[in-house]
């Protein structure tokens, strides 16, 4: 057989024909278009590569059948002018529970009127604060002390102020003296009310709530519930001006996603005069997030809307000063499905890039070149007449 004929008929398919070294002419122009599309394509190679690494994230719409699940709500809220000992962080939902003075996954921190957090060591005790610390110790450790009044089969014995006030709550009272309270004044509550009045409070922690239309609030005052309805008392504050000035450093239902955008993460609302109510209606979205390793993370996203007016009396006939927090959900759920882009779509997008360059590159220098010999020769022949 005879190999070299064969291969002589298949070179008639080179699309790529090739001219001789001696016939090839190099140019400055052409080594210029040359470094110039390679630079053009090693940014548009690095900028495709980049997007192939990305993950692609299609969404989808569904309608949420879930149920029976809770909702975790992520707080993280700076009073700048109201002092921790104020504030009451309540939550309650459409199905009728109630979570009263939340104090579970949720701290109180104490701050400064510039924000910095205060130092909560043991002070240096005077000598009342000693004759009172000496006196609370030398009392019987086994003793039962009053309630005034709002003992229950629960708690029959009241041996501290937050035991009263606790009591008073659980009846739905107000504690409208607390000096005349013997606990309280043996321990000094109305002074430590005071001590803390110029300071400020960082709210951050979670609580969790059932999956319905809700609300949550911070503000001011021991709440309970009195006859179904959420009171809050503020006997013990009468005359008291609260500046509900806050920053939402952060606001969430559920775990964060990647690229996940809270609308009033990074908030500050100023109260422009004092007794301001705050609120905040927000639309909650279910969403789950499943990433490349098929692993579905199940949390929401929300809108809000923002609403403020001041409160005439302290006694909450037109509100309560303070920040409220009203959600209901979304009955359709988006679904986030992270996938790997094709490397394919990469591979043909690469030879389109070089490909496209070259060719245009080719055009240019072309252009370049005959152009340039075409002026030469005019300007021969200008000489020569």
């Amino acid at each position: 057989m005879n190999y070299k004929g064969v291969f002589d008929r298949l070179k008639r398919f080179d699309a790529y024909p090739k001219t001789l070294e001696d016939f090839r002419i190099k140019t400055l122009g052409g080594a210029t278009v040359t470094l110039i599309s390679a630079a053009l394509m090693l940014i548009l190679f690095i900028s495709e590569l980049n997007y192939y690494l990305t993950h692609e994230v299609q969404p989808e719409l569904f309608v949420d059948t879930s149920r029976g699940q809770k909702l975790r709500i992520n707080v993280d809220i700076v009073f700048p002018n109201m002092a921790c000992a104020f504030l009451s962080l309540d939550a309650m939902d459409v199905s009728g529970e109630s979570q009263i003075d939340i104090d579970l996954n949720l701290y109180k921190k104490r701050l400064d009127l510039q924000g910095n957090p205060i130092n909560e060591e043991p002070e240096k005790q005077t000598l009342e604060d000693s004759k009172k610390e000496t006196a609370v110790l030398a009392l019987d450790p086994g003793r039962c002390e009053s309630c005034y009044g709002a003992e229950t089969d629960e708690l029959k014995c009241c041996n501290s102020c937050d035991d009263v006030r606790e009591a008073y709550r659980k009846k739905g009272w107000a504690l409208q003296d607390p000096d005349s309270i013997e606990q309280c004044k043996r321990e000094g509550w109305s002074e430590k009310l005071e001590t803390q009045k110029n300071e400020g409070c960082k709210l951050d922690g979670y609580l969790e709530v059932n999956k319905v239309a809700g609300n949550f609030h911070i503000a001011p005052g021991k709440s309970f519930q009195q006859k179904h309805v959420h009171v809050h008392d503020m006997q013990s504050f009468a005359g008291q001006k609260f500046n509900v000035t806050h920053r939402i450093n952060h606001l969430s239902f559920g775990t964060d996603y990647p690229g996940m955008v809270n609308p009033l993460d990074t908030l500050y609302q100023v109260a422009d005069t004092h007794q301001m109510m705050f609120q905040y209606f927000i639309k909650i979205v279910p969403t789950t997030y499943t990433n490349v390793n098929r692993e579905t993370l199940y949390t929401n996203q929300y809108s809000v809307t923002k609403h403020s007016k001041t409160t005439n009396s302290i006694l909450g006939d037109s509100g309560l000063p303070g920040v409220f927090f009203s959600y209901e959900l979304s009955p359709l759920m988006v679904k986030y499905t992270e996938k790997k882009r094709s490397f394919l779509h990469f591979l043909t997008e690469v030879c389109a890039i070089i490909g496209g360059i070259f060719t245009v590159a080719s055009l240019i220098d072309s252009f370049i070149y005959h152009s340039s010999r075409v002026i030469a020769k005019k300007i021969e022949l200008g000489k020569a007449s």
